[in-house]
Formats: C-alpha cells, structure tokens, sequence
C-alpha cells in the first residue's frame, strides 16, 4: 500500500504563533522541529498501518521547511512544482493521502491562522457554488487519481473542516485556535502519540473512504480583498469578472484548481 503525505505548518503540534511559520522570523527554526515531529508520528504510523511505501511533499510555502535530516528515512520526499502541480508525486497507484498540519478555510470563526491559498489577497475561493479551503483543494486534487482523503492534522477548526469535506475519516486535532492569531495547543509529545495511531487505523479506511469528487467541468470563483488584485487576473483568458474583486473561471480537469 502506497501513502501521500502532504505537509502545512500552521496546523503543526505545539505552534501558536505566526513568527513560527514564516522563514524569516528566528522562531521559524522552532517551527521546523515541531513540523518533523508530526510528520515523522505520520510517517511511522502508515507504515504500522501496513504501508509499503510513503512520499512526503513539503508543501507549505515555497518548500523546504525540512530539515531531511531530521527526518524519517523510511519515507521518500519531495516538494511542489508550484501551484499547479503542487503534489507532483501523486497518481493513481496511492492509496490514500494524509495531510499534516494543516489549517481551516479563509474567513472561519476561531480558525487558527485560516487563510486560503494567500492570506494577503484571496478572500473567499469555491469551487462549483461551494465555499473551499486548502483541505477540499487537496482532496479535489486526489480524487481526480481516485485517492481518498484518510487522515488530517490541524487545528479543531480544521478538523472539522475535514469532516464537512470528507466523512468519517481519521482527524487528530492539536490545537483549539483562539481567534486567529493565537491558539491553545496539546503537548505535542501527546499529538505525536494520537497522530501515529490515527495514521495506523486510517489505513483500514482503504476501500471504504471515497475519494473527493464533485461534478465536472469546475466553476471557480475568487474574491479578492481588494478590487486592483482582480484587475490583471480578469484579463486572462477563459476568465470571466463578476464583480470588482471576483472572478471566475470554467476548468475541465479538478488539477487546474488553481490556474485562476
């Protein structure tokens, strides 16, 4: 059995603070420890779960938020091509998809750091009428192999996120978001402990979760927080303005989630 692992920070054990996911603040060094750590408890629980085979992609960001050595080395790992091929590695011969750390959509109440996509220029993003975060875009992106969501980590807010997308799959909740820049977090030794075990059960969700599809062709809709930040991407082509910071764009094929 083959597992994808797609990584974020915010949803990471033990953060609380933004300095702690953005490279250029000193607490960022913390950030990456904390970000192996729930990874590696992934990692190890895929594999007691019966996985054969485990590629990670560090996706928060532009990337390189590993520090390898700190790594599992049973695990294989790569990073995003950028937004449109921001799981490179992934086809129809996974599984399933687990992802770590991750956060709630723009705009939801006691979500820690929630944001979609940008949280310095993207408001509001749906996919066909229904408002999507970063959780629905990966299992969009997976479902399109046939590779269903069994595993996420984040913040409560996230968690339950995922449930609204996906069902009954295995979440791990690390942290209780309080407002959006602070939040009250589990001793990360405990969350690496529930996420190893959350890893292991999911694997017996193969074959009965069901991969993430809605129906095709895709209409995606983005709200800017300003109206110059809809200007030039209105002049693209296929992509039609419905208002001053809206747009919207008609795709065939749920891995261009991100061409608008």
């Amino acid at each position: 059995m083959k597992i994808y692992i797609i990584t974020d920070m915010e949803g990471i054990s033990g953060i609380c603070n933004e300095a702690q996911v953005k490279r250029e603040m000193p607490q960022y060094v913390e950030g990456q420890r904390l970000l192996s750590g729930d990874v590696n408890a992934a990692i190890a629980g895929a594999f007691e779960g019966g996985a054969t085979e485990v590629l990670v992609s560090d996706a928060h960001g532009s990337g390189f938020n590993f520090i390898l050595e700190q790594m599992d080395p049973h695990a294989t790992y790569e990073r995003p091509n950028g937004g449109l091929d921001f799981m490179p590695g992934l086809d129809d011969s996974f599984d399933g998809l687990f992802c770590i750390g991750y956060h709630a959509m723009a705009g939801t109440l006691n979500g820690f750091l929630d944001h979609t996509q940008s949280s310095a220029s993207w408001f509001n993003y749906w996919v066909n009428g229904r408002r999507t975060g970063e959780l629905g875009q990966c299992g969009l992106w997976a479902g399109s192999y046939g590779v269903p969501m069994l595993l996420v980590t984040g913040d409560r807010a996230a968690c339950d996120e995922a449930h609204d997308f996906f069902g009954e799959i295995e979440t791990v909740s690390v942290k209780q978001g309080i407002g959006r820049q602070y939040a009250r977090c589990t001793h990360p030794e405990a969350t690496r402990i529930s996420i190893r075990e959350a890893a292991r059960r999911s694997l017996s969700l193969i074959g009965k979760a069901r991969p993430y599809r809605v129906q095709e062709p895709l209409t995606l809709r983005l709200e800017f927080y300003r109206s110059d930040m809809a200007d030039s991407v209105a002049l693209r082509p296929g992509t039609r303005r419905i208002n001053a910071r809206t747009v919207e764009r008609v795709v065939d094929n749920p891995r261009l989630l991100l061409s608008i």
